[in-house]
């Protein structure tokens, strides 16, 4: 069954290969190991809280942190804060570890950190935990017609 995601980008007529795995772990680093691909072309999709009722869909290479102070800077807010799994569920739609920028139950604003547009493609999930999309970058900003910016760091 296809899911909220693959739906949207075939509305959207944008290419994507899907990619499946089995599903023993959430978490970009998982997906990546169990689908033989490069962490940092696997893109996660992260929920992060902007305040006042303000969140944000923020992808991320695998091997990156999200800097909340970039982010904050980014959106013109004194602080952001990662969203809740509750909060981050309700508003995506999806489960953690699931959750994918395209299709999104309430429409959420968006934004790349700037190294994922370095790759020709990359992997980024599609809508269901053990489902991958392996799509251009290119076409994810296609879809998500959102901002592109340095919002990470690498981890230690």
């Amino acid at each position: 069954m296809p899911t909220r995601a693959i739906q949207a980008l075939k509305r959207a007529q944008l290419p994507f290969e899907v990619i499946p795995y089995t599903h023993k772990v959430k978490g970009a680093a998982f997906a990546s190991q169990a689908i033989g691909f490069p962490l940092e072309k696997t893109v996660k999709t992260l929920i992060a809280d902007l305040g006042e009722q303000r969140f944000v869909a923020a992808l991320l290479p695998g091997n990156t942190l999200l800097d909340l102070k970039k982010l904050a800077r980014f959106f013109h807010t004194k602080h952001a804060s990662m969203a809740t799994t509750i909060i981050a569920e309700r508003l995506s739609g999806y489960r953690v570890g699931g959750i994918s920028p395209f299709g999104l139950k309430q429409p959420l604003e968006s934004i790349i950190d700037s190294p994922i547009m370095n790759y020709p493609t990359v992997l980024i999930n599609g809508g269901r935990r053990g489902v991958m999309l392996k799509m251009a970058p290119g076409d994810i900003l296609a879809a998500l017609m959102c901002p592109v910016a340095e919002i990470g760091r690498q981890t230690r």
